[in-house]
């Protein structure tokens, strides 16, 4: 049976990965694979998840299974860390949120769910967007239609472009939003611009589906929610797909969660159980870990400050090496969009083969997109990485 099977190509980002770990070179620098790192290089534990897990150990009494919704608590904390305390859209009973494997467990049980409303939907994404969305979604069985996103000229949003491209989409079709941080470009839609697209998507009757995976990192918890809290109030239906791997640290954990927001209270517990019927036949039940830590902290005030300060000083830092980076620099082309961006992540918007100077004379690795993780920059590494990008940057092609 096997026989007839072709080997694929390998996915870029962990080919990527591979070709760095080869690399023999001391002063490597990894700028490609999206994971946050101190100024150390490393990818920590936080000590609020630390705490956490030391109590669950100390306490935790089984190992059974939590059922396909995952554990209740973890989803109505994290119903209110995404929407605020109060919310008019929980109060009114329109939101269930279920616990998935990661951000792309999430991702894939909503094209499910969406493949069950309506089986030939279209999703709208950005172009760009992230390299796994179109993958997860389209391996579903939806259509993927694309609307422009990113200014190449100036690597900020083009606004116009998609909200003239959007005018065309039909009723019932879904538009996939970056909650904030955009991955991969660092391009944000501002509080205006969230005003607008919700204006037109309840024009239109679309219906929005919003990937938030890096709440925290942008600007701050409050901040990087606006979009999310400003349709939910506004709309009838929102799906919302969230991710505890950046903001909490817990990637190997895959931690995520679903949230359905419904046009009333019946609808929305209709709407579950045909999610949780999709979810016992691909994977029957999430994983408990790191649900259990992420409760644990958000139901915890003193480990509830104690990582909210955590999540700060990394957003911070984040902010930080944007504005070096910019100000490093300097006259060597126009990138002060770098500092303008939000999140872990930039365009620089230089050539693949640009790129591949960089990987081959500097050891700096980086996408072939020239997107780059800013958090894998380091005080001691970032004056260099600007050299050899003035220098890549100011050849002919």
């Amino acid at each position: 049976m096997f026989e007839h099977l072709k080997t694929l190509p390998q996915d870029p980002i962990l080919g990527l990965m591979k070709t760095f770990r080869e690399d023999p070179r001391s002063n490597k620098v990894d700028l490609g694979v999206g994971v946050y790192r101190d100024e150390a290089g490393a990818t920590p534990i936080m000590a609020a998840v630390q705490q956490a897990q030391q109590r669950l150990l100390e306490t935790e009494t089984t190992k059974a299974y939590i059922g396909p919704a995952g554990a209740e608590g973890f989803n109505h904390l994290i119903g209110q860390l995404l929407l605020g305390a109060g919310h008019p859209a929980l109060n009114d009973g329109r939101v269930n949120v279920v616990q998935t494997p990661g951000g792309c467990g999430a991702l894939r049980m909503a094209a499910e769910f969406l493949k069950l409303c309506k089986p030939d939907t279209t999703v709208w994404v950005s172009t760009p967007t992230w390299a796994n969305h179109i993958p997860l979604l389209g391996g579903a069985g939806l259509s993927i239609r694309e609307y422009p996103y990113l200014d190449k000229a100036t690597l900020s949003v083009d606004f116009d472009a998609m909200m003239a491209c959007l005018e065309q989409a039909d009723a019932g079709d879904v538009v996939l939003l970056h909650g904030c941080c955009h991955n991969p470009s660092g391009a944000d839609l501002d509080a205006d611009q969230w005003t607008a697209i919700t204006d037109l998507v309840e024009r239109k009757g679309l219906l929005p589906f919003i990937d938030i995976a890096y709440q925290g990192l942008g600007e701050g918890l409050e901040q990087d929610a606006l979009g999310v809290r400003l349709m939910a109030e506004r709309l009838p239906e929102v799906i919302v797909a969230s991710s505890c791997s950046k903001n909490f640290g817990l990637y190997r954990e895959r931690t995520g969660a679903l949230m359905l927001i419904s046009a009333n209270a019946a609808q929305g517990q209709a709407a579950t159980s045909q999610l949780l019927s999709a979810i016992r036949s691909h994977y029957s039940m999430p994983p408990s870990h790191g649900a259990a830590v992420v409760e644990m902290i958000l139901d915890t005030p003193e480990l509830m400050q104690q990582w909210q300060n955590e999540l700060n000083g990394m957003c911070t830092r984040i902010l930080e090496l944007r504005s070096a980076l910019s100000r490093a620099l300097g006259p060597a082309g126009d990138f002060s969009f770098i500092e303008r961006q939000r999140g872990m992540f930039s365009f620089l918007g230089i050539s693949p083969q640009q790129v591949q100077s960089l990987r081959d004379e500097f050891g700096i690795y980086m996408l072939d997109s020239s997107r780059i993780n800013i958090a894998g920059l380091s005080t001691a590494t970032l004056p260099r990485v600007a050299e050899a990008l003035k220098e890549v940057a100011g050849r002919a092609e």
